[in-house]
Order: structure tokens, then C-alpha cells, then sequence
């Protein structure tokens, strides 16, 4: 089975599913206009005006972007990004940390570009029918969300799949838009239960598709296509006359935001990629097992669409210290006493942006700039997946566990233990071996579970110009098969 993204037109269909659209009046965005929102028409962006960043309308497809304004209802768009920079006061290192904020996509994560890029592709091309197909989302949290998301603008049925441990939010929000909620056994750890649910929905239901984010090209291509280009922006409004990008730091999850390093690496040659992942469950750097509660990160397996010989280290991250960094950006008592050592209101009203992954790949940044001392001139460069918003119930447990209040004293002591005593242990710089090392790993979860291509697992490796080259050359490819798309419904023209 080769998972190369498919474009080719199936003609019968794609009449229906043109149909199908154009009953539910909805325009679907190019990545170009996600990049570039001045590229969105006047007409859409009024409708926007008059329209909540959540709210279930296939409008906000169009807000699918890293530049909506920070607001609930009604906003239109930044020049560039929503991102904070983490003052060394917190970070302790003299490199300038800039974190990008997803908390502004709708449903509050960056999935929703993600799950989009799995979706139409199939959508504009008649390989799916939205009057007879069901898209299974599998997922560790936020991914399922966006794609039942986009289901509902797009007029899809959806099935949700996620661990039965994820946060209460998650669940209570998915209710209500997704077909159907499945929750498989254990926690952020346990994906191959996610993969065994969706084979026994293929063996039991002729009319599922399953778009499995660890497995799908688009997730990867979206990123490299919009996220790289916002990360990028970023750099060259931040950089100055000395500035250089060290590094971009992120988790690997699904791999699919790892697709926006791979852009930068091709904007700034001699950046380096590190990828982070949990302490608790080290399969990168050690082909571990366990369980973390790092949430929006999976484990025990490589994903198919991370790109690992772009990889230059892998850095492991305490459930600890990011538990303590979330917490300490997140109450108030730790507010009050950032606010003595000095943070400005500008920066602390920020740090809600930052959820437990979003922690996990600050984190990631400190360890990075340690073990290369980097400086005041060298920008290192992360995401923030979601924000506090999905995890307030994560705060009350915490309160609970530990049978008192937060106060000062404890803030002080998270921040000097679990931000500034990160120390360089558990990373691997990796060498051309150790990088096929962590490849060859995909053999087990892709070709003798999945069911994957063995000849596509050796290109990725040894055809990667070819490869990884051609797949990050074909966001236009997609973009124009979508403006033809667009033309056949007739609905941008009636705005």
C-alpha cells in the first residue's frame, strides 16, 4: 500500500462530490492563502468578520492559518504569526527562544491544517464521497478534533479515535461535532491500539477511509507549505543584521510539524533539526517503551512521514520538568512570580498560550542552546500545537495530587528544577548510522503491521531527493486542482 499523496482525478465521482459541496455553499482554501491571507477574496473576509473563530461554518476553513488575529469572534488577520519570545529571565540561556502559537487555529490547535491536507486532497480529486464515505481520525488528541472539524464544514461523516486517558476537554468538545467517538485503551503511549481500531473498522465497514496522521503525506506537506512559511516570516522580522536561525526544536508526535523544519533547513542550510520526544517513552533515542504525559506526542513507533535523515538530534524531556513549566506559566502564584523576576505583562499574558507539548518543545529549545551555547545572536524556533485552554482539567488534577495550593515559594521551585536545571543528558547528536538506525524502525510498525510499501520505506531513505524533493514541490499541484474545484461548485462567485 504506498501512501504517496494520490492526485489522480476520478471523474464519475468528483461530479457527485462537486454536488455534494456546492449544496453546503462552501469554498475551499488553497495553502496559498493560508500562507497569505491577503490572497483570501474581500467577500470571504466580511463574512469572516461576522463569524467565531469555533463556530461549525465552512467560512472558517479560511481561518485554517497562523495569522489570525488573537481574538474569539470576528477577527481577520496578522501580518505575521501570534508567537511569544521566552526571555532568558525564564529560560536561562542567552539564545532568543521564539515559540509560534497554535491556540488561534479553530478547535485551538494547528491539527486542523493538518487534517485538512489529509482530507481534500481526496475531496477535489472524486476519491471520497461525502454522502456514503466515513474519515476515521485516529489520533492522540488534537488531530482527531481537527478532522472531525473539518468534517462538519466540509459535509463529511467522521469517526474520532483517541486514548480513553486524554483530557476531559477533548472529549467533551468532540461530542459536539463528530459521527462518532471511539476511545481506545491507555494513554498518549498507546498508539498501536489507535492502528488496531482502525483495522477493525476496515474489516467490519466497507465505507470508512482512514486518514491516520502518522501515515499521510498531506499532514507533512501542509506543514512544510504554511508552517515553514510562517516560521519563516517570523525569522526575518526577528533576525536583524546579526541574527541566524541555530535550530528549529520540535516534538515528534506524528511528525507532521517536523515537515516546517525541513522548509527552514532549505531557507537556512546550516540550521539544524532536533527532534524532542518523552523521557518516559525514549523510542528515538533508545528504542524504549513506557508511558508519558506529554499529550500530543505518540510514541513507540516512528512515523511514516517523519523524515528522518533530515534529522540532526534527538532530544528527551522529562513528563516532569514540562508538567512543571505548565503549571508554573499557568497559575497565578507562578505568575506573580515571574512578575518579580522581572517578565513583562506583555510576555505573561502569553504564556497561556503554552500547553504541555507546547512546554515539552520550549523545553526542547533550553536543552538545545545548552549543548550547542548558543548566544545572543542565534534564534531557535519551536510551535505551541495547542494552548492551557485544552488542559485546565490537567491544572485541577495536579492541585489534587499534590494537596495544596500553589503558591510563590513552589513556582520558584518548579521554575529553578524543572526550566533552569534542565541539563544536557539524554540527547544524541545523531550520525548518518544512528539516523537509519531510527529509520529502520519504521519496518516494524509500517511494513509487518501497516502494511506499508517496503520499496517506498527504501526510497524514503536511499531515492530522498526524489522522494521527499518531489513531495514538498507538489503544495501548487494541490492548490490548482482546488482552485478547478472551486470553479466547478460556483460558489465563490455567488458570495
Amino acid at each position: 500500500m504506498s501512501n504517496l499523496i494520490n492526485l489522480t482525478i476520478n471523474e464519475e465521482q468528483l461530479k457527485k462530490t462537486v454536488q455534494s459541496v456546492k449544496e453546503r455553499n462552501v469554498v475551499i482554501p488553497t495553502m496559498a492563502q493560508m500562507k497569505d491571507p491577503d490572497k483570501i477574496p474581500a467577500k470571504i473576509k466580511e463574512k469572516l468578520k461576522t463569524t467565531g473563530l469555533w463556530d461549525v461554518d465552512p467560512i472558517n476553513l479560511f481561518r485554517i492559518s497562523w495569522r489570525n488575529q488573537p481574538v474569539k469572534e470576528g477577527g481577520l488577520f496578522n501580518a505575521l504569526p501570534n508567537y511569544v519570545e521566552i526571555p532568558p529571565e525564564i529560560s536561562g540561556v542567552k539564545a532568543r527562544i521564539i515559540a509560534m502559537a497554535g491556540k488561534y487555529f479553530p478547535t485551538g490547535a494547528h491539527k486542523v491544517g493538518a487534517s485538512f491536507a489529509c482530507l481534500v486532497p481526496r475531496l477535489v480529486t472524486g476519491q471520497f464521497d461525502p454522502k456514503y464515505h466515513e474519515a476515521v481520525w485516529p489520533s492522540t488528541g488534537n488531530y482527531c478534533r481537527g478532522g472531525a472539524y473539518n468534517s462538519a464544514l466540509l459535509g463529511c461523516k467522521s469517526i474520532a479515535i483517541l486514548p480513553e486517558n486524554m483530557s476531559r476537554e477533548r472529549f467533551e468538545w468532540l461530542k459536539t461535532v463528530a459521527g462518532e467517538i471511539i476511545a481506545t485503551p491507555g494513554c498518549e503511549s498507546n498508539v498501536k491500539e489507535i492502528y488496531d481500531k482502525t483495522w477493525e473498522l476496515r474489516r467490519t465497514r466497507d465505507n470508512v477511509v482512514i486518514f491516520n496522521q502518522f501515515g499521510e503525506l498531506g499532514n507533512h506537506l501542509w506543514h512544510y507549505e504554511v508552517t515553514g512559511n510562517a516560521m519563516h516570516d517570523i525569522i526575518k522580522a526577528e533576525a536583524g543584521a546579526n541574527g541566524r536561525l541555530a535550530g528549529v526544536c520540535l516534538t515528534s508526535g506524528s511528525a507532521g510539524t517536523l515537515g516546517s523544519a525541513d522548509y527552514l533547513k532549505d531557507q537556512f542550510p546550516k540550521a539544524k533539526i532536533a527532534v524532542g520526544e518523552a523521557l518516559q517513552c525514549p523510542t528515538l533515542l533508545n528504542n524504549g517503551f513506557g508511558d508519558h504525559r506529554i499529550e500530543g506526542i505518540g510514541d513507540k513507533h516512528i512515523p511514516w512521514i517523519h523524515n528522518v535523515k533530515n534529522t540532526d538530534m534527538v532530544i528527551a524531556i522529562d513528563d516532569n520538568d514540562s508538567l512543571g513549566m505548565f503549571r508554573l506559566f499557568n497559575e497565578p502564584a507562578g505568575q506573580d512570580y515571574l512578575r518579580e523576576q522581572g517578565i513583562s505583562e506583555e510576555v505573561i499574558t502569553k504564556l497561556s498560550w503554552v500547553g504541555i507539548s507546547g512546554a515539552a518543545n520550549i523545553l526542547s529549545c533550553i536543552k538545545f542552546a545548552k549543548y550547542y551555547e548558543l548566544t545572543e545572536d542565534d534564534i531557535v524556533i519551536t510551535v505551541l500545537t495547542d494552548s492551557a485552554e485544552m488542559y485546565q482539567s490537567r491544572l485541577q488534577e495536579m492541585k489534587e495530587e499534590r494537596g495544596q495550593a500553589y503558591s510563590t515559594l513552589n513556582a520558584a521551585i518548579d521554575h529553578n528544577r524543572n526550566v533552569l536545571g534542565v541539563r544536557t543528558d539524554s540527547m544524541e547528536e545523531l550520525t548518518y548510522q544512528s539516523k537509519k538506525r531510527i529509520h529502520n524502525l519504521k519496518y516494524y510498525t509500517w511494513i509487518e503491521q501497516q502494511e506499508y510499501d517496503l520499496d517506498e520505506l527504501n526510497a524514503q531513505w536511499y531515492d530522498y531527493d526524489n522522494y521527499w524533493g518531489k513531495l514538498h514541490q507538489m503544495g501548487p499541484e494541490l492548490d490548482k486542482l482546488i482552485e478547478e474545484f472551486n470553479e466547478k461548485t460556483g460558489i465563490a462567485e455567488k458570495l
